[in-house]
C-alpha cells in the first residue's frame, strides 16, 4: 500500500517538505524523501536556514572560504542558500518535468526586513530569481499590503512566486486578483503565460494558536454554559478558515475570466497549506494534514509531521467536508466577540516580525561562524 504522502496525490494534493539542510542533501536523505516518502517540493525560510547552519558543521568549509575572501554575512548566506536550493531543485527536477512544470519546486524567501517596502522587495526578488537560476524555483513574497504590488509585478515579469504569510480570506482574494491581472497584462502585451507558476501559502495552525489563547482567556471569566460554548470553538477555527478560503479559490478560478487565461496555457495558482504542524499536544499530530486534503492543493510539512502522516495519516478528500459547519464556526466566533480580521491582521504582523527576527539571528549565526573560522584559519600554522 502506498504511503499516505503518495496516496494523497489521488486527490490532487502534493506534499512538500518545510525544511532543507546541507546534511539532508549530502546524506541522500532528501533524495530518499522524494523517491520513497512522497515529497514533491520543499520550502525554506530564515528560521529553517538558521537552524540548519547553526546546528551543523556541514557549512563550515564554505563559510571559511567565503570569509577568507572577505564576504560579509549576507553574501555568505546567499552562497550557502543558493548551493542548498540548487541541489534540492536538481533533485526535484524529474518531478517538475514529469508533472509538466506543475510540481517539484523549491522556494527561497525574500528578506522579511523588506516586507513593507515594495520597490526593495522587487529588486530582491529579481536578484534571488537570477541567483537561483532554476525553472522549478519559487521566490517567496510576504502577502503584506506592500507585497501585493510586488506580487503582481513579479508575476507580470515572468517570475514564479510563492506568496507567503497569508492568513485572511480577504487578503487571499487580493492575492488571487494580483495573479490573474498579472497574467492578463502579459497576454494583452502578447507575452506567454504558460510557464508561470505560483502558489499562495495560507497559514493554518497559527490561527488556532491565537484564537484558542483568546478563547481560554474568555473562558476564565465565563459562566459554565458560556464556557462550554467557547470551548466548542477551540482548535476549530483554523481549519474552518482554510476550508472557506478554498471555496473562494474554486469560485475565482472558474468562469469566463479564468477560462480565457486557461485557454492560453495558464496554470492554477494553487493554495498551499502552511504552518500545518500541530502546536497543541491535545490534538492529533496530523490534524492539519488529515483535514485539508483536496484537489489542486499543496501541504508543506516539517520532517516530523511528514513522518507522522506517513505512519498513521488519514487519507480522504476532507477539504470539502463540513462546509456548512465551517461557516457556522466562523459565525459563532464573531458572536462570542472575536474578530477574525483583527486576528489575521495580528498574525500577519507577528509573522513578518518573527521571520525578520529569524533573519537577524541567521545573520548573527553566520557572523559568529565567520569570525571563529577565520580566526582559526589565521591561527593555523603554515605547512612546511
Amino acid at each position: 500500500m502506498a504511503k499516505p504522502a503518495i496516496e494523497v496525490r489521488r486527490f490532487g494534493q502534493s506534499i512538500w517538505l518545510d525544511s532543507i539542510s546541507r546534511d539532508m542533501l549530502t546524506s541522500g536523505e532528501f533524495r530518499r524523501l522524494v523517491e520513497q516518502e512522497g515529497v514533491s517540493g520543499c520550502t525554506s525560510n530564515p528560521t529553517i536556514f538558521d537552524k540548519a547552519i547553526s546546528g551543523s558543521s556541514a557549512y563550515d568549509d564554505q563559510i571559511a572560504t567565503l570569509a577568507a575572501a572577505g564576504r560579509d554575512a549576507d553574501a555568505i548566506f546567499d552562497e550557502l542558500a543558493r548551493a542548498d536550493l540548487q541541489d534540492a531543485a536538481d533533485t526535484l527536477r524529474p518531478v517538475h518535468d514529469d508533472t509538466g512544470g506543475n510540481d517539484g519546486f523549491v522556494s527561497w524567501e525574500v528578506s522579511p526586513e523588506l516586507a513593507y517596502d515594495t520597490e526593495a522587495t522587487m529588486r530582491e526578488v529579481r536578484r534571488l530569481w537570477a541567483l537561483l537560476d532554476r525553472p522549478n524555483a519559487l521566490i517567496k513574497i510576504p502577502a503584506t499590503r506592500a507585497g501585493l504590488s510586488a506580487i503582481h509585478e513579479m508575476l507580470y515579469e515572468g517570475i514564479n512566486v510563492n506568496i507567503t504569510l497569508l492568513f485572511s480570506i480577504t487578503r487571499y482574494e487580493e492575492v488571487m486578483e494580483a495573479y490573474l491581472s498579472a497574467l492578463e497584462r502579459r497576454l494583452a502585451e502578447g507575452k506567454p503565460v504558460d510557464r508561470i507558476r505560483s502558489v499562495a501559502s495560507f497559514f493554518v495552525s497559527r490561527v488556532d494558536t491565537l484564537v484558542d489563547k483568546q478563547l481560554d482567556a474568555m473562558m476564565e471569566r465565563a459562566s459554565p454554559a458560556e464556557r462550554q460554548r467557547l470551548a466548542a470553538l477551540r482548535s476549530k477555527v483554523a481549519i474552518a478558515n482554510a476550508k472557506l478560503a478554498y471555496q473562494r479559490f474554486k469560485q475565482i478560478f472558474a468562469g469566463p475570466r479564468w477560462e480565457a487565461l486557461r485557454a492560453r496555457g495558464a496554470a492554477l495558482q494553487r493554495p498551499l497549506w502552511a504552518s500545518t504542524s500541530t502546536k497543541d499536544p491535545s490534538l492529533p499530530d496530523t490534524y492539519y494534514v488529515d483535514n485539508l486534503i483536496g484537489p489542486h492543493t499543496v501541504n508543506t510539512v516539517p520532517p516530523h509531521t511528514l513522518a507522522a502522516f506517513n505512519d498513521h495519516g488519514r487519507v480522504a478528500p476532507t477539504l470539502e467536508e463540513g462546509l456548512a459547519e465551517a461557516q457556522e464556526i466562523m459565525d459563532r466566533l464573531a458572536e462570542v466577540g472575536i474578530d477574525i480580521v483583527a486576528v489575521t491582521d495580528q498574525l500577519e504582523r507577528e509573522g513578518v516580525r518573527a521571520f525578520a527576527d529569524s533573519f537577524v539571528a541567521l545573520r548573527n549565526t553566520i557572523d559568529e561562524k565567520r569570525a571563529r573560522l577565520r580566526a582559526g584559519t589565521e591561527a593555523a600554522p603554515r605547512p612546511f
